[in-house]
């Protein structure tokens, strides 16, 4: 394990350190997303500049860019810059259908985070059915302009608008047969909102693991959403997808029985109030809870705080160089308020003999090492709305339990 020197501010400087210290950590170059920035400045920027009006409309606009209606929040939600109840707070002035149709996302995605604190890795197989799927080629190697379009953003930016997510997945595991966890594992790797809450369960809907439904990706789609694109691709007079897609065969599975209650809400919620073992001597952060409002964060504003590139970890997990480019620019940012501890190692071995306070996060692979560290001071994650034991069969379901 080693110590690193903290990252410093402005983005050639943060991408040298991140070359320099982080290397072997990540695939491809050291580089940044060209529009989005790391920190929470950067993320205070963005929702404040976030207007809620023409939301409904907008969101699944793809191209041109100045029609899309995305809010571009969600790599500052996805490492707690933002949380869920300040988002739904911001959101509260505006037309009641463009407020519904954004909370509801919001609830969608405190319900992939419900779905995975309480399934775990489990979450990798079907919900509702199994889709048959093989290794191939690339299905997004071609020089359709739609597909090509949305690699680009992915591969370039690490933010791709929903509805351009939803033709890539179609598209590779529907049309192409391609297994959907490889495409999935691509999405994770790029997207700096990559999860393996909200990002898995949208791939789920998408090729209909997880409603029995596959969306059937086409060219109608794109003369929809980006107007006058297919004018632009070489195959707009024999363009590959002009037909709308046969279903896939889909196998039904068995639901695991998780899905249906839960016997342990209290493990998949984690504490309701702050639980205190003894004084903690320093803030543990992680990648799941970044932001100035971190209860553990906030709690603990005379304590160093720590952070650790958890190397076997990211050894496995191969992301994007811009990724940890992110993740270093928001530690940058912090560390201008406080005072930051950056690691390279194993949790477990960096904070072994430490006090450390920190925050519950709902993940397992944050349980699994929680439960060897042993925190000394150990606060609530803050839910938008809290687990319940209930039914998480349906996104409609879990919303009928509330």
């Amino acid at each position: 394990m080693t110590r690193l020197p903290t990252p410093p501010r402005g983005r050639p400087a943060v991408i040298d350190w991140t070359g320099d210290h982080l290397g072997g950590l990540f695939v491809g170059p050291a580089a940044a997303s060209p529009g989005f920035v790391g920190g929470q400045e950067a993320a205070n920027e963005r929702l404040a500049g976030f207007v809620v009006a023409g939301y409904a409309a907008g969101r699944n606009e793809v191209w041109p860019e100045a029609r899309r209606g995305a809010s571009r929040l969600s790599p500052y939600i996805r490492h707690g810059l933002l949380s869920l109840p300040r988002v739904w707070k911001h959101a509260s002035d505006g037309p009641g259908r463009d407020v519904a149709k954004f909370r509801d996302e919001l609830l969608w995605q405190e319900y992939a985070r419900h779905l995975y604190a309480r399934l775990g890795s489990a979450n990798r197989e079907g919900l509702r059915a199994r889709l048959g799927g093989s290794q191939g080629s690339d299905p997004w190697a071609g020089s359709m302009a739609c597909v090509r379009l949305a690699v680009d953003e992915l591969e370039r930016d690490g933010w791709v608008v929903n509805q351009a997510r939803m033709w890539l997945a179609s598209h590779w595991a529907v049309r192409e047969g391609v297994d959907w966890r490889e495409g999935e594992d691509r999405f994770f790797s790029n997207l700096l909102d990559g999860s393996r809450a909200a990002n898995r369960l949208g791939w789920q809907w998408t090729v209909g693991t997880g409603t029995g439904r596959p969306y059937g990706f086409s060219r109608r789609q794109v003369e929809r959403r980006a107007p006058g694109l297919c004018g632009t691709c070489e195959h707009q007079f024999d363009c590959p997808i002009e037909a709308w897609p046969p279903d896939p065969p889909l196998h039904p599975v068995d639901p695991h029985p998780l899905l249906k209650h839960d016997p342990a809400v209290d493990r998949t919620a984690g504490p309701a109030t702050v639980v205190f073992r003894a004084p903690a001597d320093c803030v543990w952060l992680t990648a799941e809870s970044m932001g100035d409002d971190d209860p553990a964060l906030a709690a603990n504003p005379d304590l160093p705080v720590v952070f650790i590139f958890d190397e076997p970890l990211l050894r496995r997990l191969r992301l994007a160089g811009r990724r940890l480019v992110f993740l270093a620019e928001t530690l940058a940012d912090l560390a201008g308020r406080r005072t930051v501890e950056v690691h390279r190692g194993t949790p477990e071995l960096v904070l072994a003999g430490r006090a450390v306070a920190t925050t519950f996060a709902p993940v397992p692979g944050w349980r699994r090492r929680a439960a060897r560290i042993q925190p000394s001071e150990l606060h609530p994650w803050p839910w938008l709305r809290p687990p319940h034991s209930g039914s998480l069969a349906s996104f409609s379901a879990w919303r009928r339990s509330l």
